[in-house]
């Protein structure tokens, strides 16, 4: 049977940009259109060449970038009012950013043209109709019929007319854009049925731009590729304005996995998707979400002792695909809501799975200590070792002597506080005494850890602190509360987290920080003085 391929049009870089607390570096944009054009998409939005100066750098580095079959998109407005296409300086810049693809937008809301432009119907029409046919002279035009679906429903002649000024211009896609997000999908499939007929007699294709301000981005895209739309628009992670875009990991999952007779990213496996959604959070210097489908940390994650229990007989009794195939993994949590096929499962790659009486200890201990306040959730390194020190497999690779940190002095020659740490570590046979400054108590301790063990154990250099959070587990106690402290810490391989509790924030830090980087020499198996 043969598949319709689905093109992926990727708009990260100029509407996802729109979103709050995002900012793209001139090397960022081109570092993530080159991930892009590695997964196969096939359309990527480069930004507007006339909004600014690094958008227009942008267009020229790219061109020195072999991307393969994606095709890069320079994106602008339809000529100014009163004015000629070719003496608008908005199309002038379209031309001269040279890539493959111009995107152009258009109003098909009456009440936008009259309101929002301030033209009449006639002269809108002329103006995406004028705009096509320059730019159209130059690349492949795609046009954005921008608040498509509330045009149509406001005006569905005028709307439709907007469609066919730009397809008699020469453009080559027809994009319908539900831009204020609001539409169903069941209404999406409607409108977009309509149009294609409207314009059967015109050699163009469809594409739909959806925005997730009633949370359908994704359902509302895929709903358009059911009644023939070939083009589908969003961003990775599905970030942009106010509620963002269609999220273009769950669009390529759903029609590369589970929808039937489609075929997106020329066919590639998709396995690269849940490194590349992790890549543009990181760029873009956002949290991921862990709750994201297919490719966030608890995607398929289980907690549940009889949720484990039956994932560990069949694993699509809880997971509706193979993680495996967006290049995520199955995560197996504990907590006191767990049961003992919970601990199994993680202990199986201790070779420990079958030694009752020690799955039973192990539970146990978990729910001791999360009556305390622990939580292993993400806290993963942690639990690993406490697998360990209950079978008695763990080897302290230091031993803490004592730890002292003097936090809020001021430097004055720097005009900052500062905190330092000193600490007396027994490594081997040797007794090691160090301190250090740092940004806070918990990052001298770090630096201070690091700097006593750094001959040692030469391996922790490429160690790196990721995240720290804090939480207080008794509320009700006030000053005297537990607290609960999550680090999360990595290297070039892999991240992990720890944790630790305590009633002295500063010791719940330290029991973190020392589980943080036993585990990472635990992974590496390093022998004291090794390399």
């Amino acid at each position: 049977m043969t598949k319709q391929p689905i093109l992926i049009y990727d708009t990260t870089l100029r509407d996802g940009s729109q979103g709050e607390g995002v900012s793209f570096s001139l090397q960022d944009k081109l570092n993530i259109a080159c991930r892009l054009a590695e997964a196969g998409i096939d359309f990527i939005e480069g930004g507007y060449p006339l909004s600014n100066e690094k958008d227009v750098a942008f267009f020229e580095e790219i061109r020195k970038r072999d991307l393969g079959h994606t095709k890069v998109c320079a994106f602008g407005m339809t000529r100014r009012k009163s004015m000629k296409a070719a003496d608008d300086p908005g199309m002038q810049a379209l031309v001269a950013a040279q890539t493959p693809c111009i995107t152009l937008v258009g109003k098909t809301w009456d009440y936008h043209a009259t309101e929002v432009l301030r033209v009449t119907l006639e002269e809108n029409l002329e103006m995406i109709g004028e705009s096509a046919e320059f730019l159209a002279s130059h690349s492949e035009l795609i046009y954005d019929a921008e608040h498509f679906f509330d045009g149509y429903n406001a005006n569905p002649e005028y709307a439709i007319k907007t469609l066919i000024a730009a397809a008699q211009g020469g453009a080559k896609w027809l994009v319908l854009c539900d831009t204020n997000g609001g539409t169903l999908p069941e209404r999406i499939a409607e409108i977009t049925s309509s149009a294609k007929e409207a314009l059967r007699d015109h050699s163009v294709e469809f594409g739909i731009h959806t925005h997730n301000d009633g949370a359908m981005a994704v359902a509302n895209s895929l709903a358009a590729v059911d009644v023939g739309v070939l083009q589908v628009q969003g961003t990775i992670n599905g970030i942009g304005e106010r509620c963002g875009n269609a999220d273009l990991i769950s669009v390529i999952a759903n029609l590369g996995l589970k929808k039937q007779g489609y075929e997106v990213l020329g066919g590639r496996p998709l396995t690269s998707l849940t490194e590349l959604s992790r890549y543009v959070y990181e760029t873009a210097n956002l949290q991921w979400q862990h709750g994201q489908p297919f490719v966030g940390q608890s995607a398929f994650a289980h907690k549940g002792g009889m949720h484990v229990h039956a994932i560990n007989k069949a694993a699509n009794t809880y997971e509706h695909i193979d993680p495996a195939l967006v290049g995520n993994e199955r995560r197996i949590l504990v907590s006191e809501l767990s049961g003992r096929s919970n601990i199994v499962a993680l202990a199986t790659k201790h070779n420990l799975q079958d030694d009752r009486e020690l799955m039973d200890q192990i539970l146990a201990e978990v729910v001791s200590l999360e009556n305390q306040g622990y939580q292993f959730e993400n806290a993963g390194a942690s639990f690993d070792l406490l697998i360990k020190r209950i079978a008695g497999n763990f080897q302290p690779h230091f031993e803490t002597i004592k730890y002292r940190v003097v936090a809020g002095d001021r430097d004055a020659q720097q005009n900052h506080d500062f905190a330092e740490a000193i600490i007396k570590l027994q490594v081997g046979d040797t007794l090691w005494f160090d301190a250090a400054e740092g940004h806070g108590p918990v990052n001298a301790l770090d630096a201070a850890l690091r700097k006593a063990l750094a001959d040692t154990y030469p391996c922790l250099a490429e160690m790196r602190l990721l995240d720290y959070k804090v939480r207080v587990v008794d509320s009700g106690a006030g000053t005297a509360a537990s607290i609960r402290v999550n680090i999360e810490s990595g290297d070039k391989n892999e991240s992990w987290g720890t944790i630790g509790v305590s009633e002295n924030i500063i010791a719940a830090s330290w029991k973190a920080l020392v589980d943080a980087v036993e585990y990472k020499l635990h992974k590496e198996e390093m022998p004291l003085g090794g390399n």
